[in-house]
């Protein structure tokens, strides 16, 4: 995590979140569940729930059907989140990585708890 003036850190990453093309999995065949809901949990606790923005870094999709991608953070906490992917109708997906970034505060070395 990088700490910007000790009060305010910053965590990012980049993950695989499904592949489903080589394995018949349910994006790819366009049937069942339509959501895929991938932990991330944060190297480094913020001091209290950060603010979380997600982006797809690679799809990977069926050049017949319509595109549709839904991506969003979901349950956010101090030490981690739920990367969410969803897609609907007859849209087929192959692989998603997203990228993360989260932004919030942080415990300093000049805070202070008293009692």
């Amino acid at each position: 995590m990088k700490k910007l003036g000790g009060a305010i850190g910053i965590a990012q990453g980049n993950d695989v979140i499904f592949e489903h093309f080589q394995d018949g999995g349910e994006m790819w065949t366009g049937k069942g569940n339509r959501e895929i809901v991938k932990p991330v949990i944060f190297r480094e606790a913020f001091s209290a729930p950060p603010n979380v923005h997600c982006s797809l870094t690679l799809w990977d999709v069926d050049s017949d059907t319509n595109v549709r991608a839904d991506i969003e953070a979901e349950n956010i906490t101090d030490t981690g989140f739920d990367l969410v992917f969803r897609t609907w109708g007859d849209t087929k997906i192959a692989r998603i990585r997203a990228g993360w970034m989260a932004i919030g505060p942080v415990s300093n070395d000049d805070d202070w708890e008293l009692y």
